[in-house]
């Protein structure tokens, strides 16, 4: 199939099918970059699809549900300081990440970004365990 212009693509239609009112533009057989594929409109990836980064900065805006999510494993039973670990970034890691950041240096603000959220979880996390041990004492 051979790709021709719109307007002589309507004319040929509006001829061929007078009966024939229906006319969808969205499926004619000509495309708006001129190839022989069905015509839709294209939409640009970049206007539809979420900026990976920006969707993955939205994950960090958030630390008191990370933290709540803790706590109510502390209070299902879990030891405070099996928690703890589980919050915190161990070391072998923070090395581990220390060397990808020599190759490849856009690395390092975004796991700086990592290690301050799990720092800021682990302080929201030690309040709950502080305020919920003073409230246990009152009782």
């Amino acid at each position: 199939m051979q790709a021709i212009p719109v307007s002589e693509f309507i004319t040929k239609l509006r001829a061929s099918q007078a009966h024939d009112a229906k006319l969808i533009f969205s499926y004619a057989p000509c495309t708006l970059d001129v190839s022989a594929k069905i015509c839709k409109l294209r939409f640009s990836t970049m206007a539809t699809q979420a900026n990976p980064l920006e969707e993955r900065l939205q994950d960090f805006q958030f630390p008191q549900r990370e933290a709540a999510f803790f706590y109510g494993l502390f209070l299902r039973g879990h030891s405070a300081d099996e928690l703890r670990k589980d919050i915190q970034v161990p070391a072998a890691v923070l090395a581990k990440w220390d060397k990808e950041t020599v190759r490849e240096p856009q690395l390092r603000p975004i796991l700086e970004t990592i290690v301050r959220y799990r720092q800021h979880v682990l302080a929201i996390f030690e309040n709950l365990i502080c305020h919920d041990a003073a409230t246990q004492k009152l009782q």
